[in-house]
């Protein structure tokens, strides 16, 4: 089984979304017993809380369900229950390289590195600014989503 993790800072918008949407994607590709996804926040703020409310609206709009989410903080022993370990920033990528332990396996990386039509790095935080960030959210890990699909049936024969 190939396990994935999504991480943001709150996992209260980007990550959320990135698990709804990329688990979509994995059932409609009929690989729930293959793929097991999952996300968490580096920080503690939102620990039990579902995704925020304007996160749920764009993604429902869009069919994706994700308001049984709940946030929950990442930690070293992770990188050792998941094989990729993707932040939707720099600043929480750095967080995961200090976090994670020395002989971890895990793929550690940016979850845009997979987007096939978005040549950003990084997912912005949506938090603060209006409904338009969580539409272009949607957008970005959709497309990600898609491409590291491909690339998990490619590189693990799924």
């Amino acid at each position: 089984m190939v396990k994935v993790l999504f991480i943001c800072m709150g996992n209260i918008c980007r990550s959320p979304t990135a698990e709804a949407v990329f688990r979509t994607r994995v059932e409609e590709a009929d690989l729930v017993r293959l793929i097991h996804i999952d996300s968490a926040g580096t920080h503690d703020y939102h620990i039990g809380d579902a995704p925020d409310a304007r996160t749920q609206r764009a993604a429902k709009r869009r069919g994706y369900e994700m308001g049984h989410l709940r946030g929950r903080q990442v930690e070293a022993a992770d990188f050792a229950r998941f094989d990729y370990v993707l932040a939707m920033d720099e600043a929480n990528l750095s967080i995961l390289l200090r976090l994670r332990p020395r002989d971890a396996q895990s793929h550690l990386g940016l979850f845009l590195e997979f987007a096939e039509r978005h040549s950003e790095r990084e997912v912005p935080d949506p938090y603060y600014g209006g409904a338009d960030g969580f539409e272009r959210v949607l957008d970005m890990v959709e497309d990600a989503a898609g491409g590291l699909l491909k690339h998990i049936r490619q590189q693990h024969s799924v």
